[in-house]
């Protein structure tokens, strides 16, 4: 499949506080400005609620929330990363979009045991131009729960 090698080794790079993440290219579907969000009664803190995408509503979370981190304002910089993981359309609620950076495998290395299964999400950490990037594993930024409860919502 000529997509799948083409989009090999790229992610996009975003941001949160100080902290640069990275994701790979093939699950992320589009990068909208933050929308309106409808929220959804009794839903985990980090879900934002859900938001209509040219007639497809799709569930929205705040990855500042999911990794727990402070709340921050939204403001003009502030995105939304659509991706597609498991069949389900997921929004992702970022900082910033910094850029897009091919890396190869010899720039990532995995993440150091940390105690107890705190990083489950993250898949490595990727080591270009002076800066740690932590990778993200997409399939696992939800758990099959989690996964369940957000199709159901869109």
């Amino acid at each position: 499949m000529e997509d799948e090698d083409t989009l090999r080794g790229k992610y996009l790079i975003f941001t949160m506080g100080n902290e640069l993440y990275g994701m790979e290219i093939r699950y992320i579907t589009e990068i909208i400005s933050i929308q309106p969000i409808t929220e959804v009664p009794e839903m985990p803190e980090y879900v934002k609620g859900i938001t209509n995408l040219r007639g497809k509503i799709i569930p929205v979370m705040d990855a500042r929330l999911r990794f727990k981190k402070a709340v921050r304002e939204y403001d003009g910089r502030t995105c939304i990363i659509v991706i597609d993981t498991i069949g389900t359309s997921i929004g992702l609620i970022v900082d910033s979009v910094a850029e897009v950076l091919t890396m190869n495998d010899e720039d990532i290395t995995t993440l150091p045991e940390m105690g107890k299964g705190g990083h489950k999400y993250i898949k490595g950490i990727g080591k270009t131009g002076g800066n740690i990037k932590l990778l993200l594993d997409c399939q696992k930024l939800l758990t099959g729960d989690e996964l369940d409860m957000l199709g159901a919502m869109a």
